[in-house]
Formats: structure tokens, C-alpha cells, sequence
């Protein structure tokens, strides 16, 4: 099955780039690509691309509001930004309008691939050195009024790696177990933790681990 993505991004030669590496890559399609956050609300609910990749600094509408806007006309667009900012705020900012994931532009090309894979199998996926952030801002967040001591060991494994920054497939290949069933475990994690998020059952976990 082929992945189709979209991309927004104001830079004419990183657009390209992008573009003909996912046209390149099997099992990828590049269906569009937009310099400008108006001109993707325009075309992407009539593309329906499987995931999004959206820079943030763009001229006029930033990406982060392109998402919002993006998620109110279709809740279950897929956007992952790619850029170069990596401070928390616009991090949160991003991840708070509803963006599935956050990459570095300096991801390698192997990476943003497996990372876009795996937005359309259902993850959430961040660069390591961008979940170590998330990771150190939940850490000064305060304690949690939601255990984590109702997770099985298994579970418990399972959302150290999703903290970690690993990909579902990087936890399956760790564990020896398959991809849906580290959706299965991931399920059942979000379930006891009562959250719908991959961002939110870190916190939680990181919370009440230290």
C-alpha cells in the first residue's frame, strides 16, 4: 500500500528534496506540495494525503495555526511537523493544535521514512533528542493524580521505550513482539492511564517514576 503525504513548506529547494525523496522511496507518493499555510488549507482537505509534513516558520499563517485550522475541517488529518525549531514552546504549541508528531529537519532520510510510516500505522513519533525535551518538561511538571502501579510489567516496559522516543516499530523489534501488539499493549496502557495520548501517558509515567 502505497503512503501518500503532502507537504507545506515555504523553502522551494527543501520542498523539492522532499518531494523527490518520497517519490524515490518505495511505497511512498508525494501528492502535493504548498509554500504557504493558506494555500494548504485550500488543498489538502481535496488531496487527503495520509500524513502531512508542515514546516512551522512559514510566511503569513504560521504552522502551528495552519494545523489548528487543518484539524477543525478534518479531525483526522495526520500532520507531523518537520523543522528546524526545537524549544519546548513551539514544541507543546505544535503537539497542543493537534500535530501527531515533531521532527528535526536534520532527521536522516531513513528515519523521516520510518517516521511516516509510522503516523500511518497509528504512532506518534518524535526525534530522540525532541522526546529527551518533552521529557524533561513533564519532569518539572509536578506529581500526577494518576498512578501508573496498575500497569502490568509488560506496560510498564512498553511505555519506557514510548518515553525513550522509540518508534511502535523500534518497541516491537525490542521486545521480540509484533507491531499490532505493541498497539494492543498501547491500548490497554492509554485505557488504565485515561489518557488518549501518547504525550499525556508519558507524563503521567515520568510523574510518578521519579
Amino acid at each position: 500500500m502505497v503512503i501518500t503525504v503532502s507537504i507545506v513548506e515555504d523553502n522551494e529547494q527543501v520542498r523539492n528534496t522532499l518531494a523527490r525523496l518520497l517519490n524515490r522511496a518505495e511505497g511512498f507518493r508525494c501528492l502535493g506540495q504548498h509554500a504557504n499555510a493558506e494555500a494548504a488549507l485550500e488543498a489538502l482537505p481535496q488531496e487527503h494525503p495520509d500524513v502531512v509534513l508542515m514546516d512551522i516558520n512559514l510566511p503569513g499563517m504560521n504552522g502551528v495555526e495552519c494545523v489548528r485550522r487543518l484539524k477543525q475541517v478534518d479531525p483526522a488529518i495526520q500532520v507531523v511537523m518537520l523543522t528546524v525549531y526545537e524549544d519546548t514552546e513551539n514544541i507543546f504549541n505544535a503537539l497542543a493544535a493537534g500535530a501527531t508528531g515533531y521532527l528535526l529537519k536534520r532527521t536522516s532520510r531513513e528515519e523521516l521514512l520510518a517516521a511516516i510510516r509510522d503516523v500511518k500505522q497509528g504512532g506518534s513519533p518524535m526525534t530522540t533528542h525532541i522526546a529527551r525535551k518533552v521529557v524533561q518538561s513533564f519532569q518539572r511538571s509536578g506529581p500526577s493524580s494518576q498512578s501508573t502501579e496498575n500497569l502490568s510489567p509488560r506496560e510498564q516496559e512498553v511505555l519506557d521505550f514510548l518515553a525513550k522516543g522509540f518508534l511502535y516499530k523500534e518497541i516491537a523489534d525490542k521486545l521480540g513482539i509484533s507491531y499490532e501488539t505493541v498497539h494492543t499493549y498501547i491500548r490497554r496502557i492509554y485505557e488504565k492511564l485515561q489518557v488518549r495520548t501518547r504525550t499525556e501517558a508519558v507524563a503521567k509515567f515520568l510523574r510518578t517514576d521519579n
